[in-house]
């Protein structure tokens, strides 16, 4: 990699260095090319230039004309007649042109290239800092790259073994793969204390109830019962984040034992051993709902004196539909906390998804994104014989 990178700079400075000795190369046919004509025809020499071109002294560096008044090049002296001496026309009857410099009088798009090759090199000199930092650090990027890949294949419920790349620091050495080892079960219990939503076990249950009112008129009778089948809804929740002071070492509530490391390209295996508080049933009537579309009366009975004589008018709006699934929510209430057929479904499937839940969502994903398998896991309920 750095042989790379000292062959690149190379390049660089040799370009460099290269435009550099062009640019000299042409300074004397520009002085040449500037310098007045001389009266005979041909452009002034300097001072002990044989053959017409510039005198270089002994430093290497080329000696011009010196100037005449006021800072500018010596005139050649004017012909007979007041006109300036003109040039000895060249091949063809024209005359003779001087030699383009490097300079902006060399012509339309001299120099252009410089910007353009300017931006060039910064291109190639940000490429090459990008590869030498992807490369130094090639060990760290491989590892997040494939915990987001496994945590997405997870996330829409594919199952990939993917392959093993340890995180590691280019300065961390031969102590990366010990240091991901150790740091196993504190990573896994930092997932599960970002969770922030309990898990819902949620059941169905049906009902029947009758609702009698009576209001005697005086020696008339007046009564009405109505039978209602109704359809509960309730959810038990199941706490998977007690707090700070619930995985503490000393309690037991957590524990992440190390099978086998990782050798080659056969993942590690590990188990973990969890302990939550039990699944905990509705608090309040809020928390069970009736299903309008299936509920309903299903018979009604009253006395003969219903509707009339007043009896309808008298009893008529202890039965409204508000009232009677007002009544039905409180049944089904009472239901979700004490009767058995009911709290039984409810708190097996709240353990059921809580298990679900921690297991395919927080433990599996982390431990096969560090190079290991969920061999084995195991949920228990506190308060509760294993």
């Amino acid at each position: 990699m750095f042989r790379f990178l000292f062959s690149l700079l190379g390049l660089i400075v040799a370009g460099q260095a290269s435009r550099r000795s062009m640019a000299a190369g042409h300074a004397p046919q520009l002085a040449m090319a500037t310098a007045p004509p001389a009266p005979g025809g041909s452009p002034a020499q300097a001072p002990g230039a044989p053959g017409g071109r510039p005198h270089y002294a002994p430093g290497g560096s080329p000696s011009y004309p010196a100037p005449g008044p006021g800072g500018w090049p010596a005139q050649p002296a004017p012909e007979p007649g007041g006109w300036p001496a003109q040039p000895v026309p060249g091949p063809g009857g024209w005359p003779a042109q001087p030699v383009p410099g490097p300079g902006p009088s060399a012509g339309p798009g001299a120099g252009g290239g410089r910007p353009r090759l300017a931006r060039l090199r910064r291109r190639v000199i940000w490429v090459a800092a990008l590869l030498a930092a992807g490369l130094i650090f090639r060990r760290a990027i491989a590892s997040l790259v494939l915990i987001a890949l496994s945590a997405a294949l997870h996330l829409v419920g594919i199952d990939a073994h993917l392959p093993s790349v340890k995180f590691g620091w280019p300065w961390s050495g031969s102590t990366a793969g010990t240091t991901t080892t150790t740091n196993l079960g504190p990573w896994v219990l930092q997932k599960i204390e970002g969770i922030s939503r309990p898990a819902l076990g949620q059941a169905n249950f049906n009902f029947v109830f009758t609702r009698k009112v009576s209001k005697n008129i005086g020696i008339w009778p007046c009564w009405y019962a109505s039978t209602f089948y109704a359809v509960g809804h309730a959810a038990a929740t199941v706490n998977l984040n007690p707090g700070p002071s619930w995985w503490r070492p000393g309690t037991g509530h957590y524990r992440l034992q190390v099978l086998s490391r990782p050798a080659g390209s056969q993942p590690g295996r590990v188990s973990v051993q969890m302990v939550l508080p039990p699944p905990q049933l509705p608090q309040s009537g809020h928390q069970v709902t009736i299903d309008n579309l299936p509920s309903r009366p299903v018979s009604v009975q009253h006395s003969w004196t219903y509707p009339g004589f007043g009896c309808g008018v008298l009893l008529r709006p202890q039965f409204a539909q508000s009232v009677l699934y007002a009544q039905a929510q409180q049944i089904a209430f009472y239901k979700a906390r004490h009767a058995p057929q009911v709290t039984a479904p409810l708190i097996r499937s709240a353990e059921r998804q809580a298990t679900l839940t921690i297991r395919d969502n927080f433990i599996q994903p982390t431990v096969n994104a560090l190079g290991y398998r969920l061999d084995g896991f195991t949920l228990r309920w506190a308060g509760r014989a294993p």
